[in-house]
């Protein structure tokens, strides 16, 4: 966050928020311009904290999903990806279940970028050889590379939880699921940086 947000301040400061500060600052409070400037500058950070917090899984989704089942031909999931523009999507099962997600990183991995460091060189390696390694995919399907089983929110997970789970496990989206693993939204990292870019811009008179 922009240095000049916590000399603007917020828009939205509570009373829990100053309460909060306040028990933050030790000893006797004798109120002073010093001693506000220091309380709000606490409540501040309270209260960006709060927003943080409040921003969750189901505020930031898109509820129109593009997905694909168990049984998707890896060619058709290719076309998918393709025209959709998208680099991943998540895989439903018979039950309508999140069963995983297959994204351009299983195609690479099973296409041998487990030996190699990008896309390009997969494509050097099918120009170099007879066989190109891309070729047994034809007959597989979505189930046959997938990333299972899939990691998952729920829509009240915080968005700050999702942003540090994406850090952590090394991925750019994750399904939103209810109680019984039913798709009801995916979250992206864009869908992180837009709701980060809404919440600074929140907290400035």
């Amino acid at each position: 966050m922009n240095n000049r947000y916590l000399d603007d301040g917020p828009m939205d400061i509570s009373d829990d928020d100053i309460l909060k500060a306040m028990k933050d600052i030790s000893g006797y409070l004798d109120i002073t311009p010093g001693d506000f400037k220091e309380i709000y500058r606490i409540a501040f950070k309270h209260a960006v904290e709060r927003l943080t917090y409040s921003i969750t899984a189901k505020d930031v989704m898109t509820r129109a999903v593009v997905f694909v089942k168990k049984d998707t031909s890896l060619e058709e999931v290719a076309d998918i990806l393709d025209r959709h523009l998208i680099s991943g999507v998540p895989v439903i099962g018979d039950d309508q279940n999140v069963v995983g997600v297959i994204s351009e990183k299983d195609f690479l991995f099973h296409m041998g970028a487990k030996e190699m460091r990008s896309f390009m060189g997969v494509v050097g390696h099918c120009l170099r050889n007879k066989d190109c390694i891309a070729l047994p995919m034809r007959m597989q399907k979505a189930e046959d590379i997938m990333t299972s089983p899939a990691i998952t929110v729920r829509e009240d997970t915080p968005v700050f939880e999702i942003a540090n789970m994406f850090t952590e496990k090394n991925i750019n989206r994750t399904p939103v699921t209810d109680r019984n693993n039913k798709l009801l939204g995916i979250v992206t990292r864009a869908d992180i940086v837009r709701s980060s870019c809404a919440t600074e811009n929140s907290t400035v008179l």
